[in-house]
């Protein structure tokens, strides 16, 4: 008796935030179908932007982003770049000071983005004036009409802050195939399905552009490896709409073997914890004020990771069964559930011969990404 009892409990503790979670994605992944006109006005004026590109030992792609930003049809006159060169080689430095941009080279003792964008900031001269603070990663590449479209999209949005569309430029492994198709489906879902309910947008980390005063005074409150999802808070705290152009792309590459993809998730979840801790307290007042933009941020950081998700769905799918087949029913509705929900947030274009074997396999791939991680990181402490 006492061994059904624990079984229930452990089946409902584990099924109840998959649940919530599925809910939750399935709601916003709906919404996503729907279309908003994202046609801008042509801007009445050109403002001046600060392009800033934190690179952190990114020497094989720092260079094509920077060609890539210094090639727009935008007035050369009206953008500043601004390269943080963080740990990375001397070849590679000297080859950038080539370009008509300002290189920054700090030596941090510990590494973050945050700590650049700050740097960035402290070393711009005081004398210039910037009406916009744009954040790119060392490998993002942009068309030669992105600050054009940024510019007339920073009008069109009249806040603060606005996303654009990140998209992978490389799909060349199982790996890599996984994360663009889960960028998608986060862009969907976080961005165009939150937009289309009047909801703010997700912030990417890149492909941000925000209104220069309001960054440049609160940029230099981020203390942590997520620094966007620190502005994030900050923006809805203090009642500002996130916008997101999904006609806007950026393109940047995604890591190409399951251990890089898996640290690089397991950072994302840390920092989502983080915030979650960080900021819980408000969710009661952010219901009573009526910010509905902030409690639903809140509430998105209370939600299950998808890799935990997924795992936890595959257990429970493959063990009940062989305990007492009616506690799996609802596992299976929910698994099929989300598999579902990440298939209408799947953009036609990457549902291509690859799609079926890439989207079914993602859950093993996930799973052995995990244990190679795990092994890995065992073997560096025992050397």
């Amino acid at each position: 008796m006492d061994f059904w009892i624990i079984l229930y409990i452990i089946d409902w503790i584990l099924f109840i935030p998959v649940a919530g979670t599925v809910l939750y994605l399935g709601i916003f992944s709906v919404a996503s179908l729907f279309s908003r006109d994202t046609v801008q006005d042509k801007a009445k004026t050109q403002n001046r932007f600060a392009i800033i590109i934190p690179s952190y030992k990114q020497d094989k792609v720092i260079e094509q982003a920077v060609v890539s930003i210094l090639s727009q049809d935008y007035p050369q006159r009206l953008f500043d770049v601004v390269v943080v060169s963080d740990h990375q080689s001397e070849i590679t430095n000297m080859r950038l000071a080539q370009y008509p941009i300002t290189l920054l080279t700090p030596d941090f003792a510990e590494s973050t983005k945050a700590k650049s964008l700050q740097y960035a900031i402290l070393k711009l001269p005081e004398f210039k004036i910037y009406d916009i603070a744009l954040i790119l990663d060392a490998d993002n590449i942009v068309e030669q009409d992105f600050l054009t479209k940024v510019n007339d999209a920073f009008e069109t949005a009249a806040t603060k802050a606005i996303q654009m569309h990140r998209i992978s430029r490389n799909r060349d492994t199982a790996a890599s195939r996984m994360g663009s198709i889960f960028e998608e489906i986060n862009n969907n879902i976080f961005r165009k399905g939150h937009i289309n309910m009047g909801i703010s947008a997700a912030l990417a980390g890149s492909g941000t552009a925000y209104d220069f005063t309001w960054f440049k005074t609160n940029v230099m409150k981020a203390k942590t490896a997520g620094e966007d999802k620190e502005l994030e808070a900050l923006l809805l705290k203090q009642g500002y709409f996130i916008d997101y152009f999904d006609n806007i792309l950026l393109y940047g590459e995604k890591k190409r073997t399951t251990r890089k993809m898996n640290e690089q998730h397991g950072r994302w979840t840390l920092q989502q914890f983080q915030n979650l801790l960080k900021n819980i307290r408000y969710l009661p007042g952010a219901i009573i004020r009526k910010q509905y933009d902030w409690a639903d941020k809140l509430i998105q950081w209370m939600l299950m990771p998808r890799t935990s998700m997924i795992g936890i769905m595959m257990f429970m799918s493959i063990l009940l069964p062989f305990i007492y087949l009616t506690l799996a029913l609802k596992w299976w509705i929910v698994s099929s559930a989300v598999l579902f929900f990440f298939a209408l947030a799947t953009p036609d274009y990457l549902v291509d011969e690859m799609w079926d074997r890439t989207f079914l396999r993602s859950p093993f791939v996930t799973l052995w990404g995990i244990i190679s991680t795990k092994f890995v990181n065992k073997k560096k402490e025992n050397n």
